[in-house]
């Protein structure tokens, strides 16, 4: 697992040794990024956003976003283990200064002390159900900022609908991936 673009370009991030915890791969992440940088359908500039990354795992999309000039990311894990990780990986591009871990579970109560965000990336487990209450408490605290993006990552089998909340502007499926964005 690596930084693909940016100022940490290159430099590797360490991945869980467990089951538990799904890092977002290389190819889906470059996906993610190619589409943000080039669709004509939104415009999303990386450099100063504010960035949530709930379900963080191990911090590959929120340290990506940093690399290419993010202000600030907030990681929203509750994992121990991808906690561990996800701080060492911080440390390692010595990222402290523009970044700040919860150890929570993502709910209304904690979301409701957070700012507004440029842009929010969820990537839950593939087994949780509780994506458009999620989305419906993000859309009621207004956490994200005008014109921001929600970016959704799911597997690709999933037929779970989404809430009227969550407009898709984008849905780009990648083998077991699928990818939607929406505000």
């Amino acid at each position: 697992m690596r930084i693909i673009s940016g100022k940490y370009r290159g430099k590797k991030i360490l991945i869980p040794r467990d089951r538990f915890t799904r890092p977002l791969k290389d190819l889906v992440k470059e996906s993610i990024f190619n589409i943000l940088e080039h669709s004509s359908l939104f415009i999303c500039k990386m450099n100063k956003a504010k960035i949530l990354d709930l379900f963080s795992g191990t911090g590959s999309f929120g340290l990506e976003c940093i690399s290419r000039g993010a202000s600030h990311v907030t990681f929203f894990e509750n994992y121990f283990p991808a906690i561990s990780i996800l701080k060492k990986n911080i440390s390692l591009l010595n990222c402290d200064h523009v970044s700040k871990i919860i150890n929570r579970d993502v709910s209304i109560k904690e979301l409701k002390k957070l700012d507004k965000f440029d842009l929010i990336f969820l990537d839950p487990p593939f087994k949780y159900k509780k994506i458009n209450k999620l989305i419906i408490d993000i859309k009621k605290q207004e956490l994200i900022k005008k014109n921001g993006l929600i970016i959704l990552h799911r597997h690709k089998n999933d037929k779970e609908v989404l809430c009227e909340e969550f407009k898709i502007i984008r849905r780009k499926s990648y083998g077991i991936s699928n990818i939607f964005f929406g505000n």
